[in-house]
């Protein structure tokens, strides 16, 4: 993999074996490992709290602190299996087919480093609200940081 500026790109690039192809596509930040092992702890010990299982109380933390969008799809296609996290929200009838709103939540593995911020930053929220010892506010940005790299 090659990372860098356009100019310190078209240098690497005239290096490479032409016999191959490449793909050349912007960088994207990845998010800490830490901050993902940091979420599922939280999420397990609020879990222990409401005595609700992690994947309960990890949905209804994408549903309030995550990244969705809304789809339309004819009411009489089984959605499972196309979309892991959802919620029905309406349904409506056009042209005399009914179709079914879902909300989508986008799972935490396919955040970038701002999106699992935002989610982390709600579940330590929720978590002091439940008295669930959490780390202070400085490791908190400290962790959050090593994610972008600084």
């Amino acid at each position: 993999m090659i990372i860098g500026t356009p100019k310190q790109l078209i240098a690497k690039i005239l290096y490479l074996d032409e016999t191959k192809k490449y793909e050349l596509k912007p960088y994207k930040e990845k998010r800490s490992n830490n901050s993902n092992a940091y979420l599922w702890k939280i999420i397990n010990e609020i879990g222990n709290v409401l005595r609700k299982s992690k994947e309960e109380v990890y949905l209804q933390m994408l549903k309030d602190y995550g990244q969705s969008t809304i789809v339309s799809v004819l009411s009489d296609i089984d959605i499972n299996g196309y979309f892991k996290y959802y919620e029905e929200l309406a349904k409506a009838t056009i042209k005399d087919k009914e179709f079914t709103h879902y909300k989508i939540f986008k799972g935490s593995s396919e955040y970038n480093t701002e999106q699992m911020n935002i989610l982390l930053t709600g579940v330590v929220e929720e978590a002091k609200q439940l008295n669930i010892e959490t780390l202070t506010p400085e490791e908190l940005q400290r962790l959050k940081e090593w994610g972008n790299g600084k």
